[in-house]
């Protein structure tokens, strides 16, 4: 007897196989057919969700956001954590959760992708940033953090981790990379108005 399933848990099984294979077999050289195979569905199933292969890499990135703000909106009501903790937290939960969504970020860093690769970066800020805000505003509360600037202090600092620590975008050599990471948390630290040396055990998160 064939098994029924709901819909969200049978589209979330395609975006599943469809990320692993991109992952593996790159964007470009991965077929429709191959998702299929992947995910052990015919034909009309995939399309039924999805109108062809970006259709889905589109999916796969806004349901990767949509992961993401859940994550950030767990540790900005914590309370059991100072803002600065906060902040450290929300901003390791940006990186990759597990070792799938580690190996498709290069996907998005293919030249063929620049498109999902750009939409990617600018919705992770658009939904992020409201949301570091708060935390930023609860620094402030607490004396830590000294900025009439909450919101677009985040998206400057958003933008810039995002870009300069992006792979796709600089490789930079080891040496480069150990110079950045003070310098960004130097930076950081005077943007939102903290004490010297306050955010510096960020620097572990761009380790």
């Amino acid at each position: 007897m064939r098994t029924i399933k709901e819909p969200e848990v049978r589209r979330n099984e395609i975006l599943d196989a469809a990320e692993k294979l991109f992952s593996v077999k790159g964007f470009e050289k991965a077929t429709v057919q191959d998702i299929l195979d992947a995910a052990g569905i015919a034909k009309g199933t995939f399309y039924y969700y999805f109108k062809s292969k970006e259709d889905a890499l589109d999916a796969i990135i806004k349901r990767r956001i949509n992961e993401l703000t859940a994550r950030v909106k767990t540790i900005a009501a914590e309370p059991g954590l100072t803002a600065a903790e906060k902040l450290l937290s929300a901003i390791m939960a940006l990186k990759p959760q597990n070792p799938v969504q580690e190996e498709f970020n290069p996907v998005l860093h293919e030249p063929e992708n620049a498109q999902f690769h750009q939409k990617s970066l600018t919705e992770s800020v658009l939904h992020v940033t409201p949301l570091l805000a708060d935390i930023v505003e609860e620094g402030i509360k607490q004396h830590i953090i000294n900025t009439p600037y909450p919101r677009e202090s985040m998206e400057l600092l958003l933008t810039a981790a995002m870009v300069l620590f992006d792979d796709g975008f600089f490789q930079w050599r080891p040496d480069e990379m150990a110079a950045k990471i003070p310098a960004f948390i130097f930076a950081m630290e005077r943007i939102l108005g903290a004490e010297p040396g306050s955010l510096a055990h960020i620097a572990g998160v761009f380790g």
